[in-house]
């Protein structure tokens, strides 16, 4: 689209089925090129990726002709077969049926990038679970504990 200017920034939370700790180390930064390459293809550009074993955390700047959801659903199917097809995981692998996605500012970007580069050292700290629902309530997200993990 000619003359549309945008500055779109997406951090998307994806969470395993069940929150099963099956994102091993030996093989996490394989999933996160695949997950590059994904995402670059579909004509977004990647700003950090990283995780821990039950989730993974993906910074985008996405364009506004992009629809969320469908890039979603995309690096969700593609990852559990290559995952899958690979033999990666110890077991079947899946992540959840939704998805969580928040939008930052430009000034915000430095911040939530060390925020994902650090996740290791992070969440010796703080639990994914507590983290996710500070999250969910500081965006002003109305949410079902019921359906927050499957």
């Amino acid at each position: 689209m000619a003359n549309t200017y945008s500055k779109i920034y997406i951090q998307i939370i994806l969470v395993v089925k069940r929150r099963k700790m099956l994102i091993d180390a030996s093989w996490e930064d394989e999933l996160y090129k695949y997950i590059t390459g994904i995402i670059t293809h579909k004509g977004q550009k990647l700003l950090a990726i990283n995780g821990m074993p039950d989730h993974t955390h993906i910074l985008i700047g996405m364009k506004p002709t992009c629809c969320l959801s469908n890039l979603v659903m995309e690096v969700k199917k593609s990852t559990n077969g290559f995952i899958n097809d690979n033999r990666l995981s110890k077991e079947k692998f899946y992540w959840q049926a939704g998805f969580s996605a928040f939008s930052y500012s430009h000034g915000a970007l430095n911040n939530i990038i060390r925020y994902i580069e650090n996740q290791k050292d992070h969440h010796k700290k703080k639990l994914f679970m507590k983290e996710y629902l500070e999250f969910l309530n500081k965006f002003e997200i109305e949410y079902n504990e019921k359906y927050l993990f499957d």
